[in-house]
């Protein structure tokens, strides 16, 4: 069995449970909120292919291997919910929470997105992803 990396941490739902929390979400909404799910603890997922293997009658290590194949570009270890300039606020609902965050000065962000345009031609993907990440700090751009 392969994994990608052992530390690999992923969040897992019943399709049931996310359609409820989206619906719900959907019609909590006004207009431009983001809405967060709590979807329970992470999971690691070394750890659920060791529960497959073993639900199979198997032994994890000795009679199916795992093997790590490594991050694939772009990939992280685990999900970001939020960055530290946002916070999450209730809803009122149970499991549904709202993102608050300021929103960036529109000049600033017309002057960004008219520096940017003038790159697409000329410059490299990795110029371009450097740009991105001077004005939006928290992106984190696999460089290659």
């Amino acid at each position: 069995m392969t994994v990608t990396h052992p530390e690999v941490t992923r969040y897992f739902m019943t399709i049931p449970e996310a359609v409820g929390l989206v619906l719900q979400a959907g019609a909590l909404g006004q207009g431009g909120e983001i809405f967060v799910l709590d979807m329970g603890e992470p999971v690691k997922i070394v750890d659920l292919a060791t529960q497959m293997i073993e639900l199979s009658g198997y032994r994890a290590g000795e009679d199916i291997e795992i093997q790590f194949s490594g991050l694939r570009p772009g990939e992280k270890l685990f999900e970001e919910l939020s960055h530290q300039k946002e916070r999450l606020t209730e809803t009122g609902r149970p499991r549904i929470f709202r993102f608050v965050s300021q929103p960036s000065d529109l000049s600033q962000v017309e002057v960004f997105l008219s520096r940017l345009q003038g790159q697409l031609d000329k410059a490299e993907p990795s110029e371009i992803k450097r740009s991105i990440q001077e004005f939006v700090p928290e992106y984190r751009p696999y460089l290659q």
